[in-house]
């Protein structure tokens, strides 16, 4: 059995990874610092023998045993990054370097799940792992953008200079259960307005695009990219694009809801497009998305529901 460290477990995609690992008979354990993870995602696991939970920050040093370790703990949308940007910046590059050096200690296989965002505002589309992007260093995002630009930097360095096995993924946007209510990402605030029939609102024109994936093609993604021999980075998402508008209306299709569309300010260096190059993670790990959106959204609606009904 494999000791599997999932920093930021209680959070969206750590909940479904911790599900995934422990479901192939792996102990898990999920270290959160609870800032956007939520207790409730993984009171499921609490029963399973192989399931530990550790509260901690990964900012401050840990000692634990493990053979691999996913680094996901980072707040990942814009409010929560930008609600302390310091931590947000100290997690991304003093938490590395403490799983890093984690990692060294057990000679533990490392992944980091970096972002899209490294590539800032891009100028070239769709998005290949070999363009070095277009980010504002000095902005209102760099917290986050630079955060994981700089992790990436010191995985790398630390591969090279200590022999450590180590991958870098770039995650795209992922939507599906157990996303944060108030993250304020598309998926979830699109979801939630229309259920309770409220204005949708859309930042700009809603002519910006953005390509979703389902979380469970996301977390196969994870997977595959641990037991290859891949150092990356690899793009992991769906290259399906569509306009955040299109995205709107199909919401409300789906949902029946009796929402209207409302237009309000872009925020600063949002970028105008975003869709992945899966050219490598098809050809080295086999992987593409599998799950459509009308699938993958049902279930995430389904999800949703089931949060409004429980708040009432």
């Amino acid at each position: 059995m494999k000791k599997i460290l999932i920093t930021g477990g209680a959070g969206f995609i750590g909940t479904h990874l911790c599900k995934k690992l422990l479901s192939e008979n792996n102990i898990v354990m999920c270290l959160d610092n609870f800032f956007t993870g939520r207790h409730k995602n993984i009171e499921q696991f609490i029963q399973n023998p192989n399931f530990r939970l550790i509260e901690h920050d990964i900012i401050n040093p840990i000692d634990i045993e493990v053979d691999e370790i996913y680094n996901l703990a980072c707040p990942a949308s814009p409010p929560h990054y930008q609600y302390d940007p310091i931590k947000t910046m100290q997690t991304s590059v003093l938490g590395i370097i403490n799983m890093l050096e984690l990692a060294k200690k057990y000679k533990a296989k490392i992944l980091q799940a970096s972002t899209s965002e490294v590539y800032g505002d891009p100028l070239i589309h769709p998005q290949v792992e070999s363009y070095w992007g277009n980010v504002n260093p000095i902005g209102i995002r760099s917290c986050y953008d630079e955060g994981k630009r700089c992790a990436e930097t010191l995985i790398m360095d630390y591969h090279r200079t200590e022999g450590l096995d180590t991958k870098i993924v770039r995650i795209f946007n992922t939507y599906g259960p157990y996303m944060t209510p108030d993250d304020g990402r598309v998926v979830s605030n699109f979801i939630l307005q229309a259920l309770k029939n409220e204005d949708i609102t859309i930042y700009g024109k809603g002519t910006q695009t953005r390509s979703f994936c389902y979380v469970d093609d996301l977390v196969d993604g994870l997977i595959k990219m641990m037991e290859s021999d891949l150092t990356g980075p690899v793009n992991l998402g769906n290259p399906s694009e569509r306009t955040i508008l299109e995205f709107a209306e199909l919401i409300i299709q789906i949902t029946n809801s009796k929402s209207k569309i409302i237009y309000t300010q872009l925020p600063k260096d949002d970028p105008a497009k975003r869709q992945p190059d899966i050219s490598i993670a098809k050809k080295y790990l086999n992987w593409e998305p599998k799950i459509d959106i009308y699938k993958g959204l049902d279930n995430t609606i389904e999800y949703f529901t089931h949060l409004l009904k429980d708040e009432m």
